[in-house]
């Protein structure tokens, strides 16, 4: 006799006998499968991730026809493709969750069609801004939209050479290194009021508390005028010393501030101990710390176009810690002989401004917004004047040369 048999089926509340209905959300199967709804199942990823490795598979060649001299189809490249709508590498793991790509196979050759078809390319679309570092040691700078680079080779279709047979596509594993491009750069050491400065300024709203390492990404947030004029601000890790021999965020943080227009240099007027292990530091002796590690990373971060705002003004109500503090900077080189020698860079910045502000208190801040706002336009109506120069000096050149070769053939 045949035994009536029950179906058992998996919820996340509680197990039920041979449900007929059951909610929408819920996948079920029978005991021994393990599904639940799709809320649970999404992988979660960092909401912030400037590193990325990726496996690049090109399409393996398709295989050739020797009885009738057919060639196989070549497999398809890997290219990465910069597309501005792409605004994070985590959209590109989402795409591509297992970091790996592979490009399509090419198509065997057949007595219908001996010439196989070629795998089609894939092109990986990446944020403005990457570096792509290759295997063998290249890099690319995808800065502008559209910015293409090849990562891997398709494989060979089969043809005499190989005997008819494809052959495998390069693979190649590549990293994706993201550079945040923005306008202004806030750099400074822990707990300086960077954050509150951004909250502040923009809808963005990073956290701020007061111990050190509260931002432990990049934040962005956006400067609107009343004209309409918007300007991007990166709210970036702290430092600490040693951060261009990569201690504490290291590379990290210096390589975003690469593609920033402005530096805004955030400095407490209060003196500063990161921790324990650290001496306190004053003030003066904070901002000269700030300025080795930007000089000691190098890539042309002194010579950005910089303004320095000592913030907190509000815990100085006899503004003496102020005025101070601003006597040594306006004095320098001259006032480096009031500290130790190991806190004398090897090169200053020239700052556009010095200005006060007490970012909590909402106090001077939209001065500095405004002043970062004249600074920017004022480099970039010299860099314009700079290329119009330049033109107008090869195009000088240019004339000269044809005259000069036009009376060589007059005189020949």
């Amino acid at each position: 006799m045949k035994m009536a048999t029950s179906t058992w089926f998996f919820c996340t509340t509680k197990c039920v006998k041979s449900l007929p209905i059951c909610c929408s959300k819920f996948k079920f199967t029978q005991l021994g499968s393990y599904k639940f709804f799709s809320e649970f199942t999404k992988k979660k990823y960092p909401q912030f991730i400037d590193m990325l490795q990726i496996q690049a598979c090109g399409g393996a060649g398709g295989q050739g026809l020797p009885k009738y001299g057919g060639y196989g189809g070549d497999g398809g490249k890997v290219i990465f493709v910069v597309n501005k709508k792409v605004k994070s590498l985590r959209q590109v793991l989402q795409k591509y969750p297992n970091q790996v790509c592979r490009a399509e196979a090419g198509g065997n050759s057949d007595r219908f069609c001996l010439l196989g078809e070629r795998g089609a390319d894939l092109h990986v679309e990446v944020p403005v801004g990457v570096l792509v570092h290759k295997a063998d040691g290249e890099i690319a700078d995808l800065n502008e939209d559209g910015d293409i680079c090849q990562a891997a080779e398709g494989g060979m279709g089969g043809n005499k050479r190989t005997n008819f047979l494809g052959l495998r596509g390069e693979r190649n594993v590549v990293s994706l290194e993201l550079k945040l491009l923005a306008d202004v750069g806030l750099v400074g050491f822990p707990n300086a009021g960077k954050s509150t400065f951004l909250r502040t300024i923009s809808a963005a709203k990073p956290k701020v508390a007061a111990y050190p390492f509260t931002t432990l990404s990049p934040q962005l947030g956006m400067m609107q005028y009343e004209d309409g004029r918007m300007i991007s601000v990166a709210d970036l890790p702290g430092l600490i010393e040693g951060a261009h021999e990569n201690f504490g965020m290291g590379f990290k943080f210096l390589r975003h501030v690469e593609r920033t227009k402005v530096l805004l240099y955030v400095l407490d007027i209060n003196p500063f101990q990161l921790s324990l292990q650290y001496p306190m530091r004053s003030a003066f002796e904070t901002l000269l710390l700030l300025i080795q590690e930007l000089s000691e990373y190098g890539n042309g971060m002194i010579n950005k176009p910089s303004v320095l705002v000592l913030n907190k003004v509000d815990t100085d109500p006899s503004q003496a810690k102020v005025n101070q503090l601003l006597d040594l900077v306006n004095n320098l080189p001259d006032s480096l002989d009031q500290v130790n020698k190991q806190f004398h860079p090897a090169e200053l910045p020239v700052f556009d401004d010095i200005l006060t502000m007490s970012a909590m208190k909402k106090v001077n801040v939209l001065s500095v917004k405004n002043r970062l706002r004249e600074v920017m336009d004022d480099y970039a109506e010299k860099r314009r004047a700079e290329e119009i120069e330049k033109k107008k000096s090869l195009l000088t050149s240019e004339k000269i040369s044809i005259h000069e070769e036009h009376l060589k053939s007059t005189l020949v």
